[in-house]
């Protein structure tokens, strides 16, 4: 099994992590997080035009390249967490253009090289997939793909085809943390989704509470947590890791909760 798969065949829902590298101590943020019981961490690559991230996530882009974060600088960061992390897998999430711009060949080798298990790229369509997603399976990284509330069943098996590790279902049609989409619609899409592949669902976008991510832990394989941990590393600096270990344990017993009086 790989870091990925042995992650989501725990006996309840994965809790995937999200801080973007460079904003704050990166080190100690996702140490926190692994300490928390996080069973996915996904590392942000900043970037100057994060279309799909609301202000959270835009500013902690902005942190981070203020202080001339480089891609070469987060898979250094990628390569110090699985020195002293083994067993948690670590997906790098972004863009496409610092993925690529020294060839996707050049991004893969480099990435494998640092213990990534995955990679989310939010702007490369099913449709393009030769940018990057040959390169990356060729290094054993998962693409990992991205489906909506809008897509439809004429092309979720394009979304599907290729993705590997995990589908992030993305629960609203907007930007991350603003807003969060109801339950009966996060479960009907997830159900619908899991009619057509046998990969682990995970659902992110607007996740900010325990309570919320209880909810959704009922219905998916995975809960996806990013601004809400975002704003911590913003609003506690040098307390950030303990407050990020507190808020992901809080999530962790939610989501174990929610399973076990699902099973009873």
């Amino acid at each position: 099994m790989t870091r990925l798969s042995s992650a989501f065949a725990k006996p309840h829902p994965a809790f995937v992590a999200f801080i973007t590298a460079g904003d704050g101590d990166t080190a100690a943020n996702l140490d926190a997080l692994v300490a928390g019981g996080a069973d996915v961490i996904e590392l942000g690559m900043p970037f100057t035009d994060p279309m799909a991230d609301g202000p959270a996530i835009q500013n902690a882009n902005l942190r981070s390249l203020g202080i001339g974060t480089t891609t070469a600088d987060v898979l250094r960061i990628a390569a110090d967490f699985r020195a002293r992390h083994a067993d948690t897998p670590l997906v790098l999430m972004g863009y496409a253009n610092p993925m690529v711009r020294r060839g996707p060949e050049w991004f893969a080798e480099k990435a494998a090289e640092a213990g990534v298990d995955g990679v989310i790229c939010v702007d490369i369509p099913p449709e393009e997939d030769e940018a990057l997603g040959p390169a990356l399976r060729a290094k054993g990284m998962a693409p990992i793909r991205l489906a909506t509330p809008t897509t439809d069943a004429a092309r979720l098996p394009a979304v599907i085809e290729g993705s590997e590790g995990f589908l992030y279902y993305v629960s609203v049609a907007g930007i991350t943390g603003k807003q969060q989409a109801a339950i009966d619609s996060i479960e009907a899409n997830v159900s619908r989704i899991k009619q057509h592949t046998d990969l682990p669902v995970a659902v992110g976008f607007g996740v900010r509470t325990p309570e919320q991510a209880a909810e959704i832990a009922r219905v998916a394989d995975g809960v996806v947590v990013g601004s809400a941990l975002v704003d911590l590393v913003a609003e506690h600096s040098h307390d950030a890791p303990a407050r990020l270990q507190e808020l992901t344990a809080q999530m962790v017993a939610a989501i174990r909760r929610a399973t076990e009086r699902t099973n009873a």
